[in-house]
C-alpha cells in the first residue's frame, strides 16, 4: 500500500467492517432462538466462524492472485469486525508457522490475561465513575 491508495484501502476496510459489524450482531442477536442456553453463544459462533474463514482465506490466499484491497476489506474488515479473535488467532498462526513458538505462548498469555485483567480494570473505572 502507498500512500496514493491509502483512501482506497479506507473505504474498503470501512465498507467490509460495516458489513462484519452488522453480521455480528445478526449473530449475537438471533443465536439465543436457534439454540436457547445460558451462554454467550453467539460470541463464540462468531469467533469460531471467523477463525474459521481467517484461517481457510489466510491459506488459500496464499496460493492464488487476489487484490490487496478485497483482502483487507474481508480480512481486516469483514473478519476484523465480526471477530478480533480472528486476526489474533492468524497472528499466533503466523508465529507457528514461523517456528517462534515462544513467541506464539506469550501472544497466547498476553492477551488472553492481559485483556482479562484490561476488561476488569474497565469495569472497576467505570462503576467508580457511576458511583462518583
Amino acid at each position: 500500500m502507498n500512500d496514493s491508495n491509502v483512501g482506497v484501502y479506507i473505504i474498503a476496510v470501512a465498507l467490509g467492517s460495516a458489513l462484519g459489524g452488522v453480521l455480528r450482531f445478526l449473530v449475537r442477536e438471533y443465536s439465543a432462538y436457534w439454540l436457547p442456553l445460558d451462554f454467550p453463544l453467539g460470541t463464540f459462533i462468531v469467533n469460531v466462524v471467523g477463525c474459521a474463514l481467517a484461517g481457510f482465506l489466510f491459506v488459500y490466499w496464499q496460493q492464488v492472485t487476489m487484490s490487496p484491497v478485497f483482502k483487507a476489506a474481508i480480512m481486516v474488515g469483514v473478519l476484523g469486525a465480526l471477530t478480533t479473535f480472528s486476526t489474533f488467532s492468524i497472528e499466533t498462526l503466523q508465529l507457528i508457522q514461523q517456528q517462534q513458538l515462544v513467541k506464539a505462548a506469550i501472544n497466547i498469555a498476553l492477551n488472553v490475561t492481559i485483556c482479562m485483567i484490561a476488561v476488569f480494570f474497565g469495569a472497576w473505572i467505570g462503576g467508580r465513575i457511576v458511583q462518583s
